[in-house]
């Protein structure tokens, strides 16, 4: 089965071409970040603008890519939220023109669906069910207890900042370029974790819930108070993303050992973070458990893993060309129905 996979759902006009919802034959993407560093954030109209001058052409390099014709398709799937709406808007509408003129299967999907399913890319081996996912990214923060394709819970969230949002917000304070995540990781490899206590979030009673902005508040208060004195940038990227991943960390263990999951998944753009795959890692292998981490290009947004959900989702996913719509707000829940 070839699934189109067509992702707009923020700055990155992305396609893909995706075989049995594992083997990816191609996955391309266009990266908008130069035209939204000089405003250190994304511009959603901007966004929008870009999506409509780029997604036809990185669709038709896609398939080209993939030696797979529109005609030889056997499925087209788009994210359909959530996300920013103006980008949205463009993924779906190219999907359902696609869908109603070549009179192919059309399914929308859900887009932390698709990360879920970014652990089953280019793989031999797919992550078996029942299995937890630890879903960091840049708008979410998230455990999530997978049961089949199509019956996902949320066990804990952020009641706030996502962990993605204060990597962002704590580069913007120490001066790092924009996008701020992938600076301060690779500034916190030069630096001391130990340095500094700042805050982990305890969770109330047995809740699973993240929350992120205490310990963003308590970096700039900690800057400001050694403004002109020696703090070195580095080990405050490095004790900040300490406690980022020690909050973490804690969840996945705590929601682990209360359920019977059979594997674990470290899923989003936070994802691709080297201390935060190092201390996954680390603890599957102390604890005895399986996990599986997509690689970098797979945690990011990517159109392979919207592909790859349709396929597992098909049957509950599946959409009419002419109502389809696009869902800024689009919620997490899943149905019991579906294809296995």
């Amino acid at each position: 089965m070839l699934v189109l996979g067509i992702e707009t759902s923020c700055d990155d006009t992305a396609a893909a071409v995706v075989r049995d919802g594992r083997a990816v034959l191609s996955s391309v993407a266009s990266n908008q970040d130069a035209f939204h560093a000089k405003y250190g954030g994304i511009v959603p109209e901007i966004a929008g603008r870009r999506h409509v001058a780029l997604l036809s052409a990185v669709i038709e390099d896609a398939c080209e890519r993939a030696q797979a014709p529109l005609e030889r398709l056997d499925g087209i799937a788009v994210t359909r939220g959530p996300g920013l709406i103006g980008s949205l808007v463009v993924g779906v509408a190219a999907a359902k023109a696609l869908a109603f003129a070549l009179h192919k299967p059309l399914y929308g999907i859900n887009h932390l669906h698709g990360h879920v399913f970014a652990a089953f890319l280019d793989r031999d081996e797919s992550p078996p069910y029942p299995f937890l996912t630890l879903l960091v990214s840049g708008g979410h923060s998230q455990i999530v207890a997978v049961e089949s394709p199509t019956e996902m819970r949320i066990l804990g969230r952020t009641h706030d900042d996502a962990a993605g949002e204060a990597y962002d917000k704590t580069a913007r304070l120490l001066g790092l370029p924009y996008p701020g995540g992938p600076e301060l990781d690779r500034l916190a490899q030069r630096g001391d974790p130990h340095k500094y206590a700042f805050p982990r979030h305890r969770a109330a009673g047995d809740s699973l819930d993240l929350s992120f902005s205490g310990l963003k508040t308590s970096v700039r208060y900690f800057l400001e108070s050694h403004a002109g004195r020696s703090a070195q940038s580095e080990d405050v990227a490095a004790s900040f993303q300490a406690a980022i991943v020690d909050v973490l960390m804690a969840r996945v263990r705590s929601a682990f050992e209360r359920n019977g999951y059979r594997a674990a998944v470290l899923s989003g753009g936070v994802a691709a973070n080297s201390a935060l795959q190092s201390a996954f890692r680390h603890w599957g292998e102390r604890a005895g458990v399986r996990v599986f981490v997509p690689p970098p290009k797979y945690c990011t947004d990517n159109a392979a893993m919207i592909a790859a959900a349709a396929y597992y989702q098909r049957d509950a996913a599946a959409g009419d060309p002419m109502t389809l719509s696009a869902d800024p707000n689009l919620p997490f829940q899943t149905t019991s129905s579906g294809s296995p």
